[in-house]
């Protein structure tokens, strides 16, 4: 579907979280018709979207489905749900387009678009480069995968670029999405609970540069294989990293000939620091910031918790908190930050194979294995490292503390979600920050202990 919904149009969204209210309201705000599909209905939810102008269907069966979907222009899934939904089969089967609100935002505004994906780091980039637009004078936006979808940002008349956080789920389902600017970071397997294969994950983030405009750009990060596999041939492309168009030489961080910071910039230099900053700097340049803005916001960006962050250091050993890596993948980038760590790992696994960790057990000296994917951590590691089971966070930061010897880095960087033993990964984050504190407080109250 290329033209935009008109008013007297009808539209069905699937799930009425945070995404599916601001697209119910943008939808009803402009005329159109909207009826809300909520498979874990609520008296609230469905008094909410009746309260919008939109009819709400509780938990339909699939003729109930298909009957809506029948009389729709349009269906709209919320980010997250997995492509085994029937109601994906069923729009295939009545030949109803699925959108998403992408392509709702560029029907409705045509303000410039930067856009970033990748399986770590989105959230870092998305953020970094607000900083440097913002530092320039521009007035720019963090949307879409973050507190404020896309669609709902378009309503502010004030914004001059909207810095998109684009996942998979949104990118996957979108059929016209054109930023100006696009990046894509990196790629490791995830999602395997939402998507129906790797191949199927890679083609959604990939999609971020179907729709560049001719004098679109591309951002790519020249050492991910499969990011640059895909990277446009018809269109603009900047690299990133060594030999690449933003590259690092000496302590100087480079965009084309520009120098825009340098290394005494950056409040943390990890490889992926210094990635994730020049990826972030070739976007802001490309919308007019200057050198000078973009060091400045560098020096004064504060890092995002849960990402490899610095808790405390106990008796001699480091610890980090990186909750955030729920992949295998963002695991590697985490342990290839240090020269020897004892990790933390565990929780609930997406279905991703977790041996992808030993391709950085050069840098792992013990393992702690945690949550219900504990028993496969064992599996992995077992034989190769000395490794304990730990059932709660606090019995972790023992076993790993009994483990470390001083001048080690404690990692708790699990591979896995957190919904076993946590409601989010912040909340697993902020215990094992908890825990360490503790054990701090314990060690300092020991006799003899200065």
């Amino acid at each position: 579907m290329t033209e935009p919904l008109q008013p007297g149009d009808s539209a069905l969204v699937l799930g009425f979280g945070l995404y599916g209210r601001a697209v119910t309201e943008a939808l009803v705000d402009r005329g159109v018709m909207v009826t809300v599909i909520e498979d874990r209905p609520t008296d609230t939810s469905a008094e909410q979207a009746m309260g919008l102008g939109a009819g709400f269907l509780a938990a339909p069966d699939s003729d109930v489905i298909t009957s809506a979907m029948r009389a729709s222009h349009v269906f709209l899934p919320s980010p997250g749900v997995p492509e085994q939904h029937p109601a994906f089969a069923i729009a295939a089967d009545v030949d109803t387009p699925i959108i998403s609100e992408f392509d709702l935002a560029r029907w409705w505004d045509d303000r410039p678009i930067a856009a970033i994906t990748g399986t770590d780091g989105k959230t870092t980039v998305t953020m970094l480069t607000v900083a440097m637009l913002q530092a320039a004078g521009i007035n720019a936006a963090a949307v879409g995968n973050t507190e404020t979808p896309l669609i709902a940002a378009i309503d502010d008349p004030s914004i001059d670029v909207f810095v998109v956080e684009a996942s998979s789920f949104r990118l996957g389902h979108t059929q016209r999405f054109s930023p100006r600017v696009a990046a894509w970071l990196n790629w490791g397997p995830d999602h395997l609970d939402v998507h129906t294969d790797l191949d199927t994950y890679a083609r959604a983030k990939a999609s971020i540069w179907d729709h560049l405009p001719e004098d679109g750009v591309a951002v790519a990060t020249l050492s991910d294989r499969v990011v640059m596999a895909y990277a446009p041939k018809d269109r603009r492309v900047i690299t990133v990293g060594a030999g690449g168009v933003a590259h690092l030489v000496d302590d100087q961080l480079h965009v084309g000939d520009t120098v825009v910071a340098t290394l005494d910039d950056l409040p943390r230099r990890f490889d992926h620091d210094i990635t994730n900053t020049l990826t972030a700097a070739a976007i802001a340049r490309e919308f007019g910031a200057e050198a000078d803005a973009i060091a400045s916001a560098i020096r004064n960006h504060e890092q995002l918790p849960h990402r490899i962050q610095f808790v405390a250091t106990v008796d001699g050993i480091d610890w980090y908190n990186d909750s955030k890596a729920t992949v295998p993948h963002a695991v590697v980038t985490a342990l290839e930050s240090f020269d020897r760590a004892v990790l933390i790992a565990g929780g609930k696994n997406k279905g991703l194979d977790l041996s992808e960790i030993r391709s950085a057990d050069d840098r792992i000296g013990a393992v702690v294995a945690i949550g219900d994917s504990g028993p496969d951590v064992v599996e992995v590691f077992a034989g190769e490292f000395p490794i304990v089971s730990a059932d709660s966070m606090d019995a972790a930061v023992a076993a790993a503390r009994g483990l470390a010897e001083p001048g080690d880095v404690v990692l708790l960087s699990p591979g896995c979600a957190s919904y076993d033993w946590y409601t989010s990964y912040g909340a697993r984050g902020d215990d094992f920050i908890r825990a360490v504190h503790d054990l701090d407080a314990r060690t300092a109250s020991e006799p003899g202990h200065e």
